[in-house]
């Protein structure tokens, strides 16, 4: 019986010492395609670096920002979908019974002019520093800060 077991065991080493054999083969294989494939994906690639990120965030766009002072249609248009939202979550309150609220006044309430606080100031500044020293890097001139921020502020009282 234990002559019977014995060629089972080598034949399970076999098989295990050419898997192993194998893997090294194998890992090598894959990190030469992924080399291959990162490379050809490099080459046909036609986007520059500066380009990745840009029109993603904000503080890095180049595109002119919209005048403020253009803007009564679009605030008209956002007054009334912010109505017909409190109207419809009047007719959703009434459905269930409870008091409805005073769409003027909770319209009036939503669109007020946002509180400028000393910290919400400082992030401000903050972020019009660092734009201009994005600015001086690109040969811009720089920005006037006070001024900047101020029409930073009147930009987030017309939002």
């Amino acid at each position: 019986m234990a002559g019977a077991r014995l060629p089972r065991r080598m034949d399970e080493s076999a098989t295990l010492r050419s898997v192993q054999d194998a893997f090294g083969t194998v890992v090598f294989v894959v990190f030469a395609v992924g080399v291959v494939g990162a490379l050809a994906a490099l080459m046909l690639n036609r986007r520059t670096w500066e380009e990745y990120g840009r029109d993603h965030l904000l503080l890095d766009s180049d595109h002119a920002r919209p005048v403020s002072g253009g803007n009564s249609g679009s605030a008209a248009e956002r007054d009334l979908e912010i109505r017909q939202m409190l109207e419809a979550r009047n007719a959703r309150r009434r459905r269930r019974g409870e008091p409805e609220v005073d769409v003027e006044a909770e319209l009036a309430r939503l669109i007020r002019t946002p509180a400028i606080d000393d910290e919400l100031r400082a992030e401000i500044h903050d972020l019009v520093v660092a734009r201009n020293h994005r600015r001086a890097r690109r040969g811009e001139p720089p920005l006037d800060v006070e001024t900047e921020i101020e029409r930073q502020i009147a930009d987030l009282a017309g939002v």
